[in-house]
C-alpha cells in the first residue's frame, strides 16, 4: 500500500482543489469486494426478561464484525420502515448513503481539483468505515442522505438573557433539540439573581434557580412523551452569580427529599414512579469558577458575588466556605460539576466574537454560545503495527481524510434554530477524537495511570488535532477560511502556537512517544505556517467525547478516553447466546511484558475465573498497573483519571467528557482535592461521581450548626433528635404460602414463600446445597436477613432492584419457562420473586415480564392483552404504540408500604458522636451491600456502564444522554 501525500494548500496560494491520493483504498478493487461479507439475522431481546424487541433477518455485514456491532448498527441506523423495501439491510447501503453524499457536496462546493479526486475520498472514507478505522457520530448515520433534515451536530449550546421573552424561548428551543433526540447546554448567569430588583415594577428578581424548575419539567414532559432515555442538558451558573449557594445546594437538596419519601416507601428509583415528585432530576449541573475565586480559595480570602444588572459587588462570601459547599453538594448527590473559566478562555480561538460560557451537557463541546459541533471518532488500536509501533503515517493520513468530511458536513447541514445555524457556519466548529486508548496502552503493556501512559495518550492527541488543524489551513487555501477568522486571526494563531509549546515540553518515556511527538511536532509546525498563509477553516478542531455508540460500531474495547472497565466481558454468538471471554489486549499486554505462552495462558485462564490479575501464577506484581481497570479489585485511582486528562487537555480544542468515579468511603475533601487538582492541572471541566451518593446517607457532622457563642458545656451535651422508626409486622401463625423448585445451570434448590393476608410477600426460605453445608448456612442467614426486611417495610421492588443482574456462578439455563437465562441463583429468585408477587406495573418499570407477556408484545406491540390494559386505570393504560417501550403513566399511586402510620412512632435518640443512627431502610441496604452502579438500559433491560459522564449499554448501543 503506497503512501503519498495530498499537495492541496502546499505554498498558501488557492490551488484549483484539493487533491486526494490512496492511501487506504486500491485503484483496481472497491473496498467492498476486498472483504467477506455474510448474512445475518439480528435479533435483540431483552436480556432481563427474554422478550424480543427488535428483529430483522438477512442483514449483511463483513464476516469480521462482531455480532454487537451488527446488531447495533441494525437496530440503531439502519433506516426505512421495518417490512418494507425502503428499508436498509446492509452496511453497504448505510455508508454509500453517508459517503456518496459527502463526496458530491465536496465536489459541488469546490474541495476537490477533480471528480477523481472525489471518487478516491470517497474509496478511502468508505474503506475506513468497513474496516472499523473511525465513525462519525450518530447524528450523521440518522439523518445523512435521507429524507429528514440532514442534523449532523450532536451537541449543542444555546444562550438566554435576562428577559421573560428570552428565557420562554430558551424552553423552546430547548425542547426542540430534546425533541430531535439530542441534548444541551447554557449558562444562565446574564439572569438577575433573587437579590435583585426588577425594573419595570420594583420587585425582587425571581432568580434563575427558579426558571431552572421550569425547564426542568419541561425536559421531563418531553422525555415521557417520546424519548426512551433522560433529556440530555448542562446548567451552568458563573460562581460570581449572588444565586450560586442555592444553584450549588438546589439538587442535594432534591437528593434528601428521595431520601426520605424512599424511607417512607415510596418508589425513587431512576424511572419510578414517584421519583417525578422532586425536580432538577434532567440537568448536570456545573460551576463556571474563576481563576480569581480558585486563588481566593486557596489563600483564605472573601470574595464578591455581583449585581448582573449593574456589576457591582452586592454579597461577600467566604470563599473557602463556599467552596466546601460546592464539595459537600458533589459528595451527596454528584452535583455541581466544575468548569474553569480561566483555562477555558484562554484557549479561546475567537474571543474577538464572545466568551465560552457554557459547553454541551457532556462537557466536550465548549465554544460560542448558539453554536453546534458535529463529532467523530478514531479506533486507536487500529494504528498499531504488529511490531507494536504506532502508525504515524496512516494515523495522519486518516486525519486529513475525516477532518476533510466533517467540513464538508456543515455546508449542507440542518440545524434546529436559525442563530445555531447561523454561528456554526460563520464558525465551523468540528470535534475529531478518538476511542480505544484504554485498549491500546494495555496492549503496549502501559499502565493508564502511568507516565509511560499519559505520555503516548498526549503525543497521540497531540499528532491528532495538530494533523486536524494543518488540514484545516489547507481547506482554508482552497474554500477560504471560516467566516469570523478574520476578527479573529491573532488570537487563534496564538492558540495555534500554545499548542506546539506544550508538544515540546513533552517528556518522552519510550521510543514510540518519542516517534509519535515528532510527528505532531512536524504538524504543529505546518499549521502555523499555512495559517498564517491561508487562515483556517475551523475554528475548533477536537474533543473527546463519550464514543458509547459509535465505539460499540467499530468493536472497540474501550469509549472515549477511559480504561478499560473490565478485564472480563460478555461475548455475543452468531445464533443468540454469549460466551465469558478475557479481553484480547490481556494476551498481547503479556506478550509485550515477555512473558512466554505457557505463563500467558497461565494468567490468562486466572483472570477468566477471578476477573482481576491480583495472584495470577508467573505475573510480576510490578505489571499489575497495566491491567488496573475502572472498576473492580484493581480500580484506578480518583487522581489517576485527573492526570490522564491533564496530559491529554492541552492538545484539544474543547475539552473532555470524562467522570472521575470515586469510592463510596471518598470524604468531601477528597473531592474538593480532586475539583482543586483539576484547576491546577490545567483542566477545563472536571465531574465526579461517589459510588452509591444518590442513595446513600447525607453528609452530617455534629459540628454543623453549631453556635459559637454557647459555652463548652452546652455545646459538649448531647444531641437529641427525633427519629420516626419503624416497627417490625410478623407474619399471622398460619399464612399462605407456595414452594417452587429450580435449576440454575444445573444447580437444583427450592423457594418456599410465605405471605400476609392480602397477599404481600413476608418471608422466604431457601433451601441450596446439602444440610450443614457452608452454602446452606450462608443461605439461611440471607433468608432472614430479607425476610426481617420485608417484615419491617422494605418494598420488594428494592430487594428486585438490587438483586437482579448480579453475576457469579452459577449462571446459565434455567428451567423456569419465565425465565430462560439467569446470571446468578439471586438473579433468579428475586426476578421470581417480582413475576410472582408485584403487579404488572411494578414489573414493567423492573423490566421483569412473563412469557406470556412478551409474546403478545411480540405479535401486538403490547405487552398486555386488550381485556387486561382496559382493566387498569386510565392513568395507567400503556400506550400500545409498536415503537413505543413500556411507558406508564407516572402519575399513579403509591404503592402502600407494609407499615401504616399507626406502626410508626416519634423515638428521643441520643447521639454522642452527633451522627444520626441508620434507618430500618438503611440499615438493610448495608445488609444488602449492593451499590447501584449504572441504570437498566430503557431499551433492551441490560445493565449499563459508564461512558464519560453518561451510560451506554453495550447489549444495544443506548446512552442516557449523550448522542
Amino acid at each position: 500500500m503506497t503512501q503519498t501525500t495530498s499537495t492541496a494548500g502546499q505554498t498558501g496560494q488557492k490551488p484549483g482543489g484539493l487533491r486526494v491520493s490512496r492511501v487506504f483504498s486500491r485503484p483496481d478493487v472497491h473496498p467492498y469486494d476486498e472483504v467477506t461479507w455474510e448474512r445475518r439475522d439480528v435479533v435483540q431481546t431483552n436480556w432481563k426478561t427474554g422478550e424480543v424487541v427488535f428483529e430483522q433477518k438477512d442483514v449483511e455485514f463483513p464476516d469480521f464484525w462482531s455480532v454487537n456491532a451488527s446488531t447495533i448498527v441494525t437496530t440503531k441506523y439502519f433506516r426505512g420502515a421495518l417490512g418494507t423495501d425502503q428499508r436498509e439491510s446492509s452496511l453497504k447501503q448505510l455508508i454509500d448513503r453517508v459517503v456518496k453524499k459527502y463526496s458530491a457536496t465536496g465536489l459541488a462546493e469546490g474541495y476537490f481539483a477533480s471528480p477523481e479526486d472525489a471518487e478516491v475520498f470517497e474509496q478511502e472514507l468508505t474503506w475506513m468505515l468497513v474496516h472499523q478505522y473511525f465513525s462519525f457520530n450518530s447524528p450523521v448515520w440518522f439523518n445523512v442522505g435521507t429524507a429528514s433534515p440532514q442534523q449532523v451536530s450532536a451537541c449543542f449550546i444555546l444562550s438566554v438573557d435576562d428577559s421573560m421573552e428570552s428565557i420562554l424561548n430558551w424552553y423552546k428551543e430547548e425542547g426542540m433539540i430534546f425533541k430531535g433526540g439530542s441534548g444541551a447546554g447554557l449558562n444562565l448567569s446574564r439572569i438577575r439573581s433573587s437579590k435583585e430588583l426588577l425594573r419595570s415594577s420594583g420587585g425582587t428578581a425571581s432568580g434563575p434557580v427558579s426558571f431552572m424548575r421550569g425547564a426542568d419539567a419541561s425536559a421531563g414532559t418531553i422525555k415521557s412523551g417520546g424519548a426512551t432515555r433522560r433529556a440530555a442538558k448542562m446548567v451552568v451558573l458563573d460562581v460570581d452569580h449572588p444565586d450560586i449557594e442555592e444553584f450549588v445546594e438546589t439538587k442535594a437538596r432534591e437528593e434528601d427529599k428521595i431520601r426520605a419519601l424512599r424511607d417512607a416507601g415510596f418508589d425513587m428509583d431512576l424511572g419510578g414512579r414517584d421519583i417525578t415528585s422532586v425536580q432538577y432530576q434532567n440537568a448536570n449541573n456545573s460551576v463556571r469558577v474563576s481563576d480569581e475565586f480558585m486563588q481566593a480559595v486557596q489563600d483564605g480570602t472573601p470574595f464578591g458575588l455581583k449585581a448582573r444588572t449593574t456589576g457591582e459587588v452586592i454579597e461577600e462570601v467566604d470563599a473557602k466556605d463556599l467552596w466546601g459547599k460546592i464539595a459537600k453538594a458533589a459528595w451527596e448527590c454528584a452535583d455541581p460539576g466544575m468548569q474553569y473559566d480561566g483555562t477555558i478562555n484562554s484557549w479561546h480561538t475567537t474571543p474577538e466574537s464572545g466568551r465560552i460560557n457554557a459547553s454541551n451537557p457532556c462537557s466536550e463541546y465548549m465554544s460560542l454560545d448558539n453554536s453546534s459541533c458535529n463529532l467523530a471518532s478514531l479506533n486507536l488500536l487500529k494504528f498499531l503495527r504488529d511490531d507494536d509501533s504506532f502508525d504515524t503515517e496512516l494515523f495522519t493520513k486518516a486525519v486529513e481524510l475525516i477532518i476533510t468530511a466533517m467540513d464538508i458536513s456543515i455546508c449542507f447541514a440542518d440545524f434546529p434554530t436559525e442563530a445555531i445555524g447561523d454561528t456554526t457556519r460563520d464558525y465551523r466548529q468540528l470535534g475529531i477524537g478518538y476511542a480505544n486508548l484504554g485498549a491500546l496502552l494495555m496492549a503496549l503493556g502501559k499502565g493508564y495511570d502511568s507516565e509511560g501512559g499519559r505520555a503516548l495518550a498526549a503525543a497521540i492527541t497531540s499528532l491528532m488535532t495538530g494533523t486536524a488543524y494543518r488540514r484545516s489551513a489547507e481547506m482554508a487555501g482552497v474554500v477560504g477560511p471560516y467566516k469570523g477568522y478574520a476578527r479573529n486571526a491573532e488570537s487563534h494563531q496564538r492558540v495555534i502556537r500554545k499548542h506546539g509549546a506544550a508538544n515540546e515540553a513533552l517528556d518522552n518515556v519510550a521510543a514510540i512517544d518519542t516517534e509519535v511527538r515528532r510527528a505532531a511536532q512536524h504538524e504543529w509546525d505546518k499549521a502555523d505556517v499555512m495559517g498564517q498563509a491561508n487562515g483556517f477553516r475551523n475554528a475548533q478542531a477536537s474533543v473527546l467525547a463519550p464514543t458509547g455508540t459509535i465505539g460499540f460500531m467499530m468493536d472497540c474495547d474501550t469509549t472515549g478516553i477511559e480504561p478499560d472497565f473490565s478485564l472480563v466481558k460478555f461475548k455475543k454468538l452468531v445464533g443468540g447466546g454469549s460466551m465469558q471471554m478475557v479481553n484480547h489486549t490481556v494476551e498481547r499486554a503479556l506478550t509485550n511484558l515477555g512473558y512466554d505462552a505457557t505463563t500467558r495462558q497461565s494468567i490468562v485462564d486466572y483472570v477468566a475465573e477471578k476477573g482481576n490479575v491480583v495472584g495470577a501464577p508467573g505475573l510480576r506484581e510490578a505489571d499489575y498497573e497495566v491491567f488496573d481497570t475502572a472498576m473492580g479489585v484493581r480500580a484506578i485511582a480518583p487522581m489517576g483519571h485527573v492526570r490522564m486528562m491533564a496530559a491529554v487537555q492541552p492538545f484539544l480544542s474543547g475539552a473532555i467528557s470524562k467522570t472521575v468515579n470515586l469510592p463510596e468511603s471518598a470524604t468531601v475533601e477528597e473531592i474538593a482535592d480532586v475539583y482543586m487538582q483539576g484547576w491546577k492541572l490545567g483542566l477545563k471541566a472536571l465531574a465526579v461521581y461517589r459510588d452509591n451518593c444518590k442513595v446513600g446517607q447525607p453528609l452530617s457532622s455534629g459540628n454543623q450548626g453549631k453556635d459559637d457563642n454557647k459555652s463548652t458545656t452546652d455545646q459538649a451535651k448531647p444531641e437529641v433528635r427525633v427519629e420516626y422508626r419503624p416497627r417490625r409486622r410478623r407474619l399471622p401463625k398460619s399464612r399462605a404460602g407456595r414452594t417452587t423448585s429450580f435449576s440454575v445451570a444445573g444447580a437444583e434448590g427450592y423457594m418456599t414463600t410465605g405471605a400476609y393476608s392480602e397477599g404481600q410477600l413476608g418471608e422466604i426460605f431457601l433451601k441450596l446445597g446439602k444440610q450443614g453445608s457452608t452454602l446452606s448456612g450462608v443461605m439461611d442467614a440471607f433468608s432472614i436477613a430479607v425476610s426481617i426486611g420485608l417484615q419491617y417495610g422494605v418494598p420488594l421492588e428494592s430487594f428486585v432492584q438490587k438483586f437482579t443482574n448480579l453475576k457469579f456462578e452459577p449462571a446459565g439455563m434455567t428451567d423456569d419457562p419465565d425465565i430462560r437465562i439467569a446470571q446468578s441463583i439471586l438473579d433468579y429468585v428475586f426476578r421470581r420473586l417480582a413475576l410472582d408477587y408485584l403487579d404488572f406495573d411494578e414489573r414493567g418499570e423492573l423490566g421483569i415480564y412473563t412469557a406470556d407477556e412478551r409474546a403478545h408484545y411480540v405479535e401486538t406491540g403490547s405487552y398486555l392483552s386488550e381485556e387486561d390494559e382496559a382493566s387498569l386505570p386510565e392513568s395507567e393504560q400503556l400506550k400500545n404504540d409498536a415503537g413505543d417501550d413500556l411507558k406508564v403513566d407516572q402519575a399513579g399511586a403509591h404503592q402502600p408500604s407494609l407499615i401504616d402510620a399507626a406502626d410508626v412512632r416519634p423515638v428521643e435518640v441520643e447521639s454522642s458522636d452527633g451522627h444520626a443512627p441508620h434507618t430500618t431502610t438503611e440499615m438493610m441496604e448495608d445488609i444488602i451491600g449492593q451499590a447501584f452502579d449504572a441504570p437498566l438500559c430503557m431499551t433492551c433491560g441490560s445493565k449499563m456502564r459508564p461512558s464519560g459522564s453518561c451510560y451506554v449499554c453495550e447489549s444495544c448501543g443506548s446512552t442516557s444522554g449523550c448522542s
